[in-house]
């Protein structure tokens, strides 16, 4: 085998290779692996925060309170009772942001307002005391989740429409095929009508039939052309 013999072997290879690498289910199956590694470290980043900020919440609601009396213990279920609001919301919205569907007005104010409330309970104590780095410590865990709940629905969209581009780059390659596989046989149907035309050669109305049935397949444009020259004989 000859050097030019193994580099066309190769680029062939390596074209049925990018063919399946192309292909829109390939890269969709791979967007969606990327999309189950973002929303695992995403939750997991946003559930480890909101762990963070209980203790401080629950210290915040119960200020002058008795350890370990009912009101202490009732305001444990304070952080629960934000934090499950803003996880339900943030659920819904992964669905959501799947399929490209908006959510309404109310759904980004019920999200920014569970949000504060988690970040004013969180910091209270560190600013009535003053204390710059208890603020920066008891600021940080919210404040990223409060970046990742915006970011992570933002990434699912842009996920989607990766996937969506894909797509249809691969339909776009396919359909420029296509176009070029019907530009070539009508080409081939001219030249050879031009040589079932000449004088020696009848043009019976099978041919006919034939040579107009090809255009079945053309784009409309080239249908009339094809059909025009069967017409003008």
């Amino acid at each position: 085998m000859t050097r030019a013999q193994r580099l066309a072997q190769d680029a062939a290879e390596a074209a049925e290779v990018r063919a399946y690498e192309t292909d829109p289910d390939v890269v969709a199956l791979r967007i969606e692996r990327v999309r189950r590694q973002v929303d695992w470290m995403c939750w997991t980043g946003i559930v480890l925060g909101l762990a963070f900020t209980m203790t401080n919440v629950q210290t915040f609601a119960s200020t002058g309170t008795q350890p370990w009396s009912l009101p202490w213990l009732a305001a444990w279920v304070l952080d629960p009772t934000v934090s499950l609001v803003l996880l339900a919301i943030l659920r819904a919205e992964q669905v959501t942001a799947r399929y490209q569907v908006r959510t309404g007005g109310w759904v980004r104010r019920a999200k920014w307002f569970t949000l504060a409330a988690t970040y004013v309970m969180n910091t209270w104590t560190s600013y009535a005391e003053g204390d710059p780095a208890a603020i920066v410590l008891h600021s940080v865990p919210p404040l990223v989740v409060f970046a990742a709940v915006e970011a992570i629905t933002d990434l699912r969209d842009k996920l989607t429409d990766a996937a969506i581009v894909a797509a249809g780059e691969r339909r776009g390659v396919q359909g420029e095929s296509m176009n070029a596989g019907r530009r070539k046989l009508f080409a081939d149907y001219l030249a050879d009508a031009r040589r079932r035309w000449s004088p020696d050669v009848d043009v019976t109305p099978a041919w006919i039939r034939q040579a107009t049935g090809c255009s079945r397949g053309l784009s409309p444009r080239l249908a009339r052309a094809l059909r025009a020259e069967v017409a003008d004989d």
